[in-house]
């Protein structure tokens, strides 16, 4: 921490934030970005909802708030980098570009403090690769969305209670085997895209899904999303990398428990012939 309380970390990726949304967890996420000091911030698609805005117009004042913490920290010296993903695909059309001080970008090489090379893009573009499971379009359809709104409903319940975060759309997805399914054809597919790039490994998000797991050497890494389960990944001085829970965090803090440590990574081995053989 910083004398002013702050983590301090070389860089920190963030991804499908979804403001515009009633999904959007944007307390918490204001929360992060105030507790962060990073040298930079990669913001990795599904920023804003596009797609959602286009439906019916949604945008309390905490939404305001997270873009303009943005902004400052752009600001005060941190480089913002904006990929967009899917649902703000418009951006897409002004990559190259710098807005308050974030830059745009269709997809970003990151090179690590200990010299690693990371490819960086919000993952979208392997839809087609495993859409056969039929899942995402599921999830993406009037299901999923109600799922979302159920969970914004279960937690206003029990904030009532003076209970912490909890997400039931991410303890349920993480319990269907089709979903489970599906999130293991994606991030073999990702992490194929990153050795066929020749990189060490590949920075996500997209499947609302935080992982790190080591395929054969290529490293993949998913940040989350904060509209279900309020994550983000960081990379320490030192190039060690993290996924931070920042909801497990501040439930642990409102129990009065010490909040989970930072600093430890850990990566699940997936042995190279596991990897995906087909293209991307």
């Amino acid at each position: 921490m910083t004398p002013r309380g702050k983590m301090k970390f070389r860089t920190v990726w963030i991804s499908d934030t979804h403001l515009g949304t009633q999904g959007c967890n944007a307390e918490l996420l204001h929360d992060f970005l105030v507790s962060i000091k990073p040298e930079t911030l990669y913001l990795v698609g599904d920023i804003i909802d596009g797609w959602r805005l286009k439906r019916g117009w949604y945008w309390p004042s905490r939404h305001n708030d997270v873009i303009r913490r943005v902004l400052k920290l752009a600001n005060k010296g941190t480089r913002v980098v904006y990929i967009p993903g899917n649902h703000d695909e418009a951006m897409r059309d002004y990559t190259g570009l710098a807005f308050g001080g974030v830059e745009v970008l269709p997809e970003a090489i990151h090179t690590t403090a200990d010299g690693r090379k990371l490819l960086v893009l919000h993952g979208d573009e392997f839809d087609g690769v495993v859409l056969y499971a039929r899942w995402l379009a599921f999830l993406g359809d009037f299901a999923y969305n109600a799922l979302l709104k159920l969970n914004v409903w279960f937690n206003a319940v029990r904030r009532r209670f003076g209970l912490p975060y909890w997400s039931i759309s991410a303890y349920l997805k993480h319990r269907v085997k089709n979903a489970v399914a599906f999130i293991g054809r994606f991030e073999e597919a990702v992490a194929h895209a990153a050795r066929e790039r020749g990189v060490d490994g590949v920075v996500c998000g997209h499947i609302h899904s935080a992982e790190i797991r080591d395929f054969g050497g290529v490293m993949y890494y998913n940040d989350g999303d904060w509209v279900e389960s309020c994550t983000a990944l960081v990379e320490f001085g030192d190039g060690r990398m993290e996924i931070i829970d920042w909801a497990a965090r501040i439930a642990a803090i409102a129990r009065g428990e010490p909040a989970p440590a930072v600093g430890v990574e850990v990566a699940v081995e997936v042995p190279v012939e596991t990897a995906a053989t087909s293209p991307a």
